[in-house]
C-alpha cells in the first residue's frame, strides 16, 4: 500500500511494503500489515527493553495526557518533570550527581551535552577549553551536534557538518588517547564515550577506562558516558559506568528512558558542574518544546518503577547468560561465525562470507532478511548481526531467537556441489 510517509533510512524502492508496516506489539513480538508476527530481538530501536504493552507506563502516559496535556520546561516547570528528574536522580547516583536536564532524543542530549561542557568550562574561566574529544566507531546521533561527534563515515561532508572542534581517537588505544591529551589537554572541554560503541557492540577495556578516569583527573576535561544504549540494564547493571573506576561528570540517557514509549532523553550532570551554573546564576542556552514536558517525563518515571517492580536488572542478566552460552556454542560450530562481541543484552555476530571472507553490507542485508523470514528481527551491523533482547525475555525465546539466527545462517552456506563422476 502507497503512502506519503518517508521513512527513516530504507532507499525509495523499499517504501510502502506492508511486511515492514507494524500495525501492533505486544510482549516481544511485533505483528504486520501483511499479517506476520515476529519475534522482536531489537528492542524495538535498543530502547523497549521491559517489552512491549507496559499498562503501568501506558496508564502514566493516558494520565499525564489527561491532566498535564501539555505542560513544558520551557522557562517553567511542572510536576511531571520535577518527579521524572529526581526518580532519575536516585538510579544513576545522589551521592554524585546533581541535577537533570530533561531533552527529548539521544542526539539532541549529546548536542545540549557539548554545550554544557563548553559552558561549564567558560565559568571556570578557561573559555578556550573547546574541543570535545570521541572514539572511532562511535555513534551519538544524526542531529548536526552528535553528527559531529559520531566516529564513523556516515556523510557528514555531504551534509556539511563541522567537525573542526571535534577530535577523534581509535577506542582502547591508551597510548593514543595519551599522546593526544598531552598535545592538546588544555584546549579539551570533554571526552565522550559510549561504555560499549553501538555500531560494533565493541565494549570499553578496563585498562582504557582506568586511563580515561586517570587523565580527568589529572588534566581537568569532563567525561562524559553516552549511555543512550547502555543505560537501564542493557549491559547488566542499571547504567554501564556504575562499574568505572569513577564515575563520569555527565550521562546521557535515553532509549530505554521511557521503554519506547515517548521521545524523551536526559543529560545528568554532576553537582560540581551544577553548583559552577548556580554560583554564576548562568542559563544555559539549551530548549526544546517537548524536552521536559508533562507526558514523557510521566513516561519516564513510569518506566524506573517498572524496572524496579520487574527487577528488570537481574533478570537481563539472566537472558545475557542464556545468550552468552548459546552464541559461544554458535561461534564453536558454525562454519560462518567468526566471532562475538559486546556485552549482556547487547551483542554482535560477526559472520563470514563463504571463503572465510569478510561479510559484505549486501551479505548482511541478506542474512537479515533471512533470520527474519525465519521469524525474527535483529539488527544490521558491520560484517554482522546485533542480538539485542529486552531484558524480560524469557528462555523459550532466547532458544526460539538462536534457532531463527541460525535459521539465516545456514541459508548462507553454499551447497555442496554435486559429485562429478567419471
Amino acid at each position: 500500500m502507497s503512502s506519503a510517509l518517508w521513512p527513516y533510512l530504507i532507499p525509495p524502492s523499499a517504501h510502502g511494503k506492508d511486511a515492514d508496516c507494524a500495525v501492533s506489539a505486544r510482549g516481544h513480538r511485533i505483528t504486520f500489515a501483511d499479517g506476520s508476527e515476529v519475534l522482536d530481538a531489537d528492542s524495538g530501536l535498543w530502547n523497549v527493553n521491559i517489552g512491549y504493552g507496559n499498562r503501568a507506563i501506558a496508564a502514566a502516559v493516558a494520565e499525564a495526557a489527561a491532566t498535564g496535556s501539555y505542560l513544558h520546561s520551557f522557562r517553567f516547570e511542572n510536576t511531571y518533570a520535577r518527579k521524572a528528574a529526581d526518580d532519575l536522580l536516585q538510579v544513576c547516583g545522589p551521592g554524585h550527581y546533581g541535577r537533570v536536564l530533561l531533552s527529548s532524543g539521544g542526539g539532541v542530549a549529546n548536542d545540549a551535552a557539548m554545550k554544557l561542557v563548553r559552558h561549564y568550562h567558560a565559568l571556570k574561566g578557561h573559555p578556550r577549553r573547546n574541543l570535545v574529544v570521541a572514539l572511532r566507531g562511535s555513534f551519538h546521533g544524526l542531529t548536526f551536534g552528535g553528527f559531529a561527534l559520531t566516529g564513523e563515515d556516515l556523510g557528514q561532508r555531504v551534509y556539511g557538518v563541522d567537525q573542526r572542534l571535534i577530535r577523534h581517537v581509535t577506542p582502547n588505544d591508551v597510548d593514543e588517547l595519551t599522546a593526544l591529551i598531552a598535545r592538546s589537554g588544555q584546549q579539551i572541554a570533554a571526552v565522550v564515550v559510549e561504555p560499549v560503541l553501538g555500531t560494533g557492540t565493541i565494549p570499553l577495556t578496563d585498562e582504557y577506562l582506568a586511563a580515561l578516569v586517570r587523565l580527568r583527573d589529572e588534566t581537568g576535561f569532563l567525561l562524559v558516558a553516552d549511555e543512550v544504549a547502555t543505560g537501564f540494564g542493557r549491559t547488566g547493571t542499571f547504567f554501564a559506568s556504575q562499574s568505572w573506576p569513577g564515575q563520569p561528570d555527565v550521562l546521557l540517557s535515553s532509549k530505554g528512558l521511557t521503554n519506547g514509549t515517548c521521545p524523551a532523553s536526559a543529560v545528568v550532570f554532576s553537582q560540581e558542574i551544577a553548583d559552577a551554573f548556580t554560583e554564576h546564576d548562568a542559563i544555559l542556552t539549551h530548549a526544546e518544546t517537548q524536552g521536559g514536558s508533562s507526558v514523557p517525563a510521566a513516561a519516564v518515571s513510569a518506566a524506573i518503577a517498572e524496572m524496579h517492580r520487574l527487577d528488570a536488572v537481574v533478570a537481563g542478566r539472566r537472558v545475557a547468560a542464556r545468550l552468552d552460552d548459546a552464541i559461544t556454542d554458535l561461534v564453536a560450530r558454525h562454519p560462518l561465525v567468526t566471532g562475538a562481541s559486546g556485552r549482556g543484552c547487547f551483542r554482535t555476530l560477526r559472520i563470514g562470507g563463504p571463503g572465510g571472507h569478510r561479510l559484505s553490507p549486501p551479505g548482511v542485508a541478506h542474512l537479515v532478511g533471512a533470520v527474519r523470514r525465519a521469524g525474527a528481527i535483529v539488527h544490521p551491523g558491520p560484517a554482522g548481526i546485533q542480538l539485542v533482547p529486552s531484558l524480560t525475555y524469557s528462555d523459550a525465546e532466547v532458544d526460539e531467537l538462536m534457532t531463527c539466527v541460525e535459521s539465516g545462517l545456514d541459508s548462507l552456506v553454499p551447497t555442496a556441489a554435486p559429485a562429478t563422476h567419471r
